[in-house]
Parts: structure tokens; C-alpha cells; sequence
């Protein structure tokens, strides 16, 4: 069993987690609102790129906080090349977990990467990757429901 694996009920946290984010949000495709349902907000490109040798490419969980807020919400973060979309760069995003009315680009966007749900797939249909967002957006919310992983959630990094 390798550190990536998803372990159900386990409650260790293994390096390089937890991993510290930090950037300005910064405008992506629109297609997280848009296509998805699941607005994201995208971490700088050179964020995005110092992360290259740290982790693979996937679908991540942890905390998440956009400073103009107090509150830190459970997130789900996207990190790689979005092959369905054929980006030709690396993007990390982000969608806390949470409506917000409005977009909120500009602010400082702070995240806590705390574990590994999936690999980044190739889908046939829009239909097929939201479904599986929308699952990776339950095993977020199940996994940080665990003491070791909720207590990130008060964690200096996420305080103003």
C-alpha cells in the first residue's frame, strides 16, 4: 500500500501532507460555474508549479479559507492538467465546499491539502466527470469529519 492510497477510516497523516497553499484567487476558464455547478477558485500559476515535485496530479481534500471571509470551509482541490479540457498548463483548483453569492477574485486564498482521493482521469462525457466530482466532494466532507483532519481546520495557517 503506497501513501496515495485512500485508506478508509485511517486517520494518519502521512508526508507531504499536510501541504501549505497560499496565492492570489486568480481567474480560471469560467468552467467550474459555468459547466460544472462547482465554482473553483484557482491558486496562481507559480503556486500551481511549485507543487510539481511535492504531489502527483488529482483530486485532493483539506481546508480551505478565502481571507475576506473568517470562515474556513472542507474543499476539494483539482491539481493537473484537466485532461477532459485539454489545459496545457498545470492548474490547481479549488472549490470550498460552500455557496458563496458572489466570486471573490483578488483575495488571498489559503489551503490545507491533507490527503489524496483519486488521479486525474480523462472523461468520455460532462455528465461522467460530474458525477465524480460530486463524489470527491462526499469523501472530502466524510474524510474531514475525523479528529486528526478536523483539527486543521483551526490551524494558525487559516487565521488572518
Amino acid at each position: 500500500m503506497t501513501k496515495r492510497q485512500l485508506i478508509v477510516g485511517s486517520e494518519t497523516i502521512e508526508a507531504p501532507y499536510p501541504l501549505y497553499l497560499k496565492g492570489e484567487i486568480t481567474r480560471g476558464f469560467g468552467r467550474g460555474s459555468r459547466e460544472l455547478g462547482v465554482p473553483t477558485a484557482n491558486l496562481p500559476q507559480d503556486v500551481a508549479d511549485s507543487v510539481a515535485s511535492v504531489i502527483d496530479t488529482g483530486v485532493y481534500y483539506g481546508w480551505a479559507r478565502a481571507c475576506h471571509t473568517d470562515t474556513v470551509y472542507p474543499m476539494v482541490m483539482s491539481y493537473g492538467w484537466n485532461p477532459y479540457y485539454k489545459n496545457e498548463k498545470r492548474s490547481a483548483e479549488v472549490h470550498l465546499i460552500n455557496k458563496f453569492p458572489e466570486d471573490f477574485y483578488g483575495e488571498e486564498l489559503r489551503v490545507i491539502v491533507l490527503g489524496y482521493i483519486r488521479p486525474e482521469l480523462n472523461y468520455s462525457s460532462l455528465d461522467a466527470l460530474i458525477k465524480d466530482i460530486m463524489f470527491d466532494i462526499e469523501v472530502s466532507k466524510h474524510s474531514l469529519e475525523r479528529e486528526n483532519y478536523l483539527k486543521y481546520s483551526k490551524d494558525d495557517f487559516l487565521k488572518n
